[in-house]
């Protein structure tokens, strides 16, 4: 039988896998298929709002909208929990790429980093977007995003220092990462 929208099918054969891997950089993988999969609902149910020549930060920015829903249901049910338990408000559980990570020199620079400087590095770092898709998976203006990714590279460097002094020179420890490269932004 033939596929009445194989746009769509080629759509999902080409973006599922990515839009999975940026959910569960962020959150536990059984989640993280939730997400994908409800990032492609809202895509079925707006196919004619996702730009043909760009499809892929536009699929993003669902997931990213998703995945902020899911968190503030996230917190709302434990809080639920936490007054129906009499419990006070609990740590919120690590992330699994934070997880893996941990110990670790940027890891340690990252969590000092805002969640915005965090996602914007990420956006950049771990998902291979450039300024311009970047911006449109963060829902801001290009402009707006290379503004955001030049101050968080600047945090970043400047908590990577930090960390590097209290940590002192150790022989067994590789040298500061060189300066971070500026982005194309089309």
């Amino acid at each position: 039988m033939p596929d009445p929208d194989g746009g769509f099918t080629r759509l999902w054969d080409a973006h599922y896998d990515d839009v999975l891997r940026y959910a569960a950089r962020r959150i536990d993988h059984d989640t993280a298929r939730d997400i994908a999969a409800e990032t492609f609902l809202v895509a079925w149910r707006r196919r004619g709002d996702i730009p043909p020549d760009r499809p892929f930060p536009w699929l993003l920015n669902v997931a990213r909208n998703v995945l902020a829903n899911e968190m503030r249901s996230r917190r709302r049910r434990t809080r639920l929990w936490d007054r129906l338990r009499g419990d006070g408000p609990r740590a919120p559980a690590a992330d699994v790429a934070s997880g893996l990570a941990e110990g670790g020199r940027i890891a340690a620079a990252l969590d000092r980093l805002s969640a915005r400087d965090r996602e914007v590095l990420r956006l950049v770092g771990w998902d291979g977007l450039d300024a311009r898709d970047a911006a449109t998976a963060a829902g801001c203006s290009v402009e707006t995003f290379s503004v955001r990714l030049h101050r968080a590279r600047r945090r970043l460097t400047a908590a990577l220092a930090e960390i590097d002094a209290r940590a002192g020179t150790d022989a067994g420890r590789p040298a500061p990462a060189a300066p971070l490269q500026r982005s194309p932004q089309a």
